[in-house]
């Protein structure tokens, strides 16, 4: 069991999305960043679609009920026990009583927490992704309050083994954690503007010639009218070389719309599940966890890349991912 001390600014369980659903109107919701989720997954013996929590910009305090075995991967939001920052991007064990603090958002600006097991809550629809907008999944389908309890779901037995040999080492310490973290590779966190590599849209042809170079030439910043549906970006704008009527279509995570206004929006998790307005790109999949780890007042800059290369990089991605696994297996030497 884990006890919130503190909420933070938007703090929910998700997962990777509730699939099979947008026919009907249900949104897929999930994780922002997929990757920092998984591999946060990965590193306390967990399968990669087990609930964590998603912390953005300011950080819950959690008190820990028993001696948990946590991960915490993404931004880095300065998290703390007992005063000692504690290391992201590899397996942590902490001691019954201590209690995690978040600070500084330092970088990025999403962390993911995961935990041993699991959160033992229930699935909606398949998932055990929070839909604030419906009020569903996760945790009685909000953010998280003060004085939540989460139950926390009994560990597999790599997890167990993780602990008994942590356990060996912590002594009279809070934590302890691996002196060894995943590749620097893995981290989606950029210390300057970001390239993100874009397929041109349906409707890229409709665009003006003009807007067509601003759009892979200029770069654009994330407003402040943004969240967990879309990011509203400003930069040049961007318009059509005729009007034209549209009959609404599926969108995806990563579909970049333009609105009669000429300012782009990214679609992100929480989109709607069609779009009338015109698309201009698609972010490649494997940019998608750069996108997420962005805030308000951040810009990026798109690039353009073919549907075989954003296929590729894909493909390159979760080949490393599998071989993240496969050393993690031969180090625990247990079943998933």
């Amino acid at each position: 069991m884990i006890k919130i001390i503190k909420p933070g600014l938007l703090t929910t369980i998700q997962d990777l999305g509730r699939y099979g659903f947008q026919k009907f109107g249900v949104i897929v919701s999930g994780v922002m960043d997929s990757l920092s989720h998984r591999i946060a997954n990965l590193l306390v013996g967990n399968e990669e679609n087990a609930p964590t929590l998603e912390i953005t910009m300011v950080g819950p305090v959690i008190e820990f009920e028993r001696d948990t075995l946590i991960s915490i991967c993404g931004g880095d939001l300065s998290p703390s026990i007992d005063g000692k920052f504690v290391p992201l991007w590899r397996p942590v064990l902490v001691k019954k009583g201590s209690q995690l603090r978040f600070g500084q958002c330092k970088t990025g600006c999403r962390s993911y927490l995961a935990v041993a097991g699991g959160f033992d809550v229930p699935r909606v629809m398949g998932s055990t992704s929070t839909y604030l907008r419906a009020g569903i999944g996760g945790f009685k389908g909000r953010p998280l309050k003060t004085g939540d309890e989460l139950k926390l779901s009994p560990p597999n037995n790599r997890s167990v083994q993780m602990i008994h040999d942590f356990s060996t080492k912590i002594g009279d310490q809070k934590f302890v954690a691996t002196k060894w973290s995943v590749s620097a590779g893995f981290i989606p966190i950029s210390n300057k503007i970001p390239s993100i590599r874009v397929i041109k849209g349906r409707q890229y042809q409709l665009f003006s010639k003009e807007s067509q170079k601003s759009f892979f030439r200029e770069p654009f910043e994330i407003t402040t009218q943004s969240d967990r549906m879309g990011y509203r970006l400003k930069g040049s704008v961007l318009s059509l070389t005729s009007a034209e009527e549209m009959i609404s279509e599926a969108v995806n995570f990563g579909t970049i719309q333009v609105p009669p206004d000429g300012n782009p929006i990214v679609l992100l998790a929480d989109r709607q599940t069609t779009g009338g307005y015109p698309k201009i790109g698609q972010v490649a999949t494997v940019d998608l966890p750069y996108i997420a780890q962005l805030k308000p007042g951040d810009k990026i800059k798109f690039v353009e890349v073919s549907h075989e290369e954003a296929q590729r990089l894909y493909l390159e991605r979760e080949r490393e991912i599998q071989q993240l696994k496969r050393a993690l297996s031969i180090k625990w030497k247990g079943e998933m």
